[in-house]
């Protein structure tokens, strides 16, 4: 049996390459541990997130940045007003009587505070009080919160300090009053806002205040500033200060002194005015009571505000002066003129009586002032009419302002002769049915003192802006109201007064000439729209031969004794004796002229 042999296997030919295809790799095929993949994805992954990245960066850097920057510097920023220093006001020889001193307020930013109660106990423990009382205003989300007010710069500096976050400070000033109550009804005080609450202190805050500045600043998040970060801001503008004609010393013996007789006559109130009757110038105006303006909620409302120039009263027989002037001034008499003076006078309207019962009396003009007769006053009132001595009596400044522009003041009032009535004549002929206040009394024998020229009062004697440089005020160019030789008539007169022979012996003073005059009117109580009570009065000058100082003294309301002689004399005595020394006048060199009393 034959075995037969396989056929032999041919080889295909090479296969030729096609040029027209590319030469490529195998396919790679994943092999287990091989990580190039996954990191490949990694790769990309970031290379996004580094895109989102860098996109968010130039978003904020380089479109919202300047937005976002000032956004911030918005949330650090802080503007504080810087106060103006308040002017001072001065006494006539420069002697402060307020003046502002600096200060701090305490400040919480309730969103900075992290512990609120130990800021709270830190507080308490530099500035005083009870931790419990500062800790509601800790909390919170309010950024700016008084704490205190008024701290001193030491006291806010020890608590600095103790670097509580959320706790700051801002810069203010305190107002003092040095002299304390002395000229305090004049001076007035100012409110806790900074602006004035009576007085001058009210009355002339637009050149007292100055112009607050501002302080722009950034701070830190325990609410200090920056110091790196450049503040900006305005400079404020002082206030302009006052000097007024006040003299302390002289403003300081007249408050005691008309204090002490307030208190010793038991009267609601007191006042004395003291000036100068060539200028006008007021260099006391006292009057009790009266009240500390460094702590002015603990006053009264009525003790705040100066009686001498808002409260008005019936002036009584100073009044007769306003007569006596008119008559001799129309010539209807002379100081030697003889009147028969009868027990009562009787009139249609009524009979009129002296203060005193008398009998008939035989009294000159000058008697019949020096007596201080009412009757007398009428029957030389009757020789010029009404109408005449309404005209003179507007001309002495009576239902007029002062001139002083006082917060408060009130002009008192004489009614015109078409609303007189059947009594009118006759009473405000001898100083009742007529108002006025205590200046304005003062002002109508200043006139007499200065010639018959009526100076108008000031309280300011000048400025000084805040380039330190002083303006005096204005003077009064002064109004005639009566002739030279009326005044100096009226004035020789007004000396009897104070002889032995007149109502006021115990204002005389040693070495000096002195005239005067007394007061005691009915007074309006306003509880009943009727009399009840009196107003005493004494109203003199001195050296009579060469007025320099008017000191007026009211008492209203005394209830032990009522005389205008007894109660007002000493005080004007005292005030007057102190005055004449202080401003070194020297004694009278000329005796008392003699005119008749009687005849």
């Amino acid at each position: 049996m034959s075995t037969l042999a396989p056929p032999p296997r041919r080889t295909p030919p090479p296969r030729r390459p096609d040029p027209r295809r590319a030469a490529r790799p195998a396919p790679r095929r994943f092999v287990p541990g091989d990580h190039s993949r996954r990191t490949r994805a990694w790769q990309i992954g970031l290379l996004m997130v580094l895109t989102v990245v860098a996109g968010r960066v130039i978003d904020l850097q380089a479109i919202q940045g300047p937005t976002l920057a000032a956004a911030a510097a918005q949330d650090r920023q802080r503007t504080v007003e810087l106060p103006a220093t308040r002017g001072d006001i001065t006494d006539v020889n420069g002697v402060p009587l307020a003046t502002t001193v600096a200060s701090r307020n305490v400040v919480v930013d309730q969103t900075r505070v992290t512990d609120a109660t130990l800021a709270a106990q830190e507080v308490a423990d530099v500035l005083g009080g009870d931790p419990a009382a500062y800790l509601p205003r800790m909390s919170g989300e309010r950024k700016f919160v008084y704490l205190s007010k008024n701290v001193s710069p030491e006291v806010w500096a020890r608590l600095a300090d103790r670097r509580v976050s959320g706790i700051f400070s801002e810069a203010t000033t305190t107002r003092v009053y040095p002299a304390a109550e002395v000229a305090a009804n004049v001076v007035g005080h100012v409110r806790a806002d900074g602006t004035g609450g009576s007085g001058l202190e009210y009355g002339l805050n637009a050149e007292l205040a100055g112009t607050p500045g501002t302080q722009v600043f950034e701070s830190s998040a325990k609410g200090t500033e920056i110091p790196t970060v450049a503040a900006s801001g305005t400079d404020p503008v002082a206030g302009t200060a006052v000097r007024l004609t006040i003299d302390r010393d002289l403003q300081w013996v007249a408050q005691d002194a008309i204090a002490a007789k307030t208190k010793e006559a038991r009267a609601d109130s007191g006042t004395v005015v003291v000036m100068d009757p060539r200028t006008g110038h007021i260099l006391a105006l006292a009057t009790v009571p009266t009240f500390d303006p460094n702590r002015p909620a603990e006053a009264a409302a009525a003790n705040i505000s100066n009686r001498a120039l808002s409260d008005v009263f019936e002036p009584g027989s100073t009044s007769k002066v306003m007569t006596m002037a008119a008559v001799i001034e129309e010539g209807a008499a002379g100081p030697r003129t003889k009147l028969v003076i009868p027990p009562q006078l009787k009139r249609p309207e009524k009979t009129w009586n002296d203060h005193s019962p008398h009998g008939t009396l035989k009294l000159t003009l000058n008697g019949v002032l020096a007596k201080s007769s009412n009757i007398g006053t009428i029957l030389a009132a009757e020789r010029i009419g009404g109408d005449k001595l309404y005209s003179y009596l507007k001309k002495f400044g009576v239902g007029e302002p002062t001139g002083l522009r006082f917060p408060g003041e009130s002009s008192g009032y004489v009614p015109p002769t078409s609303k007189w009535s059947a009594t009118s004549f006759g009473t405000i002929a001898f100083g009742q049915g007529l108002s006025l206040n205590a200046v304005q009394a003062a002002s109508v024998f200043a006139t007499i003192a200065n010639g018959g020229v009526r100076m108008t009062p000031t309280l300011v004697a000048g400025y000084t802006g805040p380039d330190g440089v002083y303006e005096p005020a204005a003077e009064s160019s002064g109004t005639r109201v009566v002739s030279e030789k009326t005044a100096d008539t009226v004035l020789s007169m007004l000396e009897s007064v104070v002889s032995d022979e007149g109502t006021a012996p115990g204002a005389a003073i040693p070495g000096y000439r002195v005239a005067g005059k007394t007061g005691t009117a009915n007074r309006i109580d306003d509880s009943c729209g009727c009399y009840r009570g009196y107003t005493a009065s004494f109203i003199g000058m001195a050296p009579a031969d060469d007025p320099r100082l008017v000191v007026a003294v009211f008492l209203q309301n005394p209830r032990n004794g009522h005389y205008g002689g007894l109660l007002g004399g000493p005080v004007f005595k005292k005030v007057t004796t102190y005055g004449l020394e202080h401003l070194r006048i020297p004694p009278s060199g000329t005796p008392r002229p003699k005119l008749a009393v009687e005849w």
